[in-house]
């Protein structure tokens, strides 16, 4: 089951068809860049933990009216309620028409609520209820803080076969990183265990060295100076900014038939504006 056309489509470019991450926050910024992203794509609105679910459905709103394909987040832990997560999952598709949405277990060490983790929200059954056609799941290529390797594995393999025993696609969309060979590697592990899921490999967008560094320490995201180094980023010098130039020329050079449906998502660290100006300058240097 596809989850979405664009992964069934030749690429012209690594860049075509990327989606992006926003926040409630960036509705402003949104409509500002909104002009410069190409109509229909997919655009993730975080759950964060300072922001109301009326924030959220607006922002999905926003998205949707501005002719993007919202996919609003559900954090498990960080949900009150089972009258909280289904009345914003209404709010969602009843003001949004959403049909995507994106769940992650969320950072609190105990659950606020009754989800301690993703499968629950997926095994209540409350997603194609309301009609979702896919659903989004984190994919870890450098591993996951308190789950072994193997682990990681089985509870990946896990959440699929329910999402797709539920009748809705499964769409894997990684943590932002900045070393091109771990990713690699791990979507080609990926397909020889029989995970064919499109996979959506997160971009840092450009900005300063030190916020890159800021995000990758709280995400748990490895950015030794080896790893800088190839990143094109010297941490002995962290004055400046840095794109994903290299990364994104990586990826161009290496993805092949062997890592399967892959597409870039980029996560705006340094705003959303200077994100989709970079990638529509990286495009028109390569004269796409």
């Amino acid at each position: 089951m596809s989850v979405e056309p664009a992964f069934d489509t030749i690429a012209r470019s690594v860049t075509a068809h990327y989606s992006l991450e926003v926040t409630a926050k960036d509705v402003p910024a949104l409509r500002d860049a909104a002009p410069m992203i190409p109509a229909g794509t997919p655009l993730s609105v975080t759950f964060l933990p300072d922001e109301e679910s009326v924030a959220r459905i607006a922002a999905v709103v926003a998205a949707r009216k501005m002719g993007f394909e919202p996919m609003p987040h559900f954090s498990a832990r960080r949900i009150a309620s089972q009258t909280d997560f289904e009345g914003y999952l209404r709010g969602v598709v009843e003001q949004a028409q959403v049909t995507r949405c994106f769940i992650v277990a969320g950072d609190p060490p105990a659950a606020l609520g009754p989800y301690s983790d993703t499968m629950s929200l997926i095994q209540i059954g409350a997603f194609e209820k309301v009609g979702i056609k896919s659903i989004g799941i984190g994919g870890h290529p450098e591993g996951h803080p308190i789950m072994s390797t193997d682990e990681c594995w089985a509870v990946l393999s896990a959440k699929m076969e329910e999402i797709e025993r539920r009748g809705m696609a499964a769409l894997i969309v990684t943590q932002f990183g900045f070393d091109s060979d771990r990713v690699l590697a791990w979507l080609k592990e990926l397909r020889a265990r029989g995970i064919e899921a499109p996979v959506r490999i997160g971009i840092p967008g450009p900005a300063s060295i030190r916020l890159l560094l800021r995000f990758a320490t709280r995400c748990g995201v490895g950015a030794s100076a080896a790893v800088m180094k190839k990143y094109g980023v010297s941490i002995t010098n962290l004055l400046g900014s840095a794109g994903p130039d290299k990364l994104v020329n990586d990826f161009a050079k290496a993805l092949g038939p062997d890592h399967g449906k892959v597409r870039l998502h980029f996560y705006p660290f340094g705003g959303l504006v200077k994100t989709v100006e970079w990638i529509n300058g990286y495009e028109a240097l390569r004269g796409l």
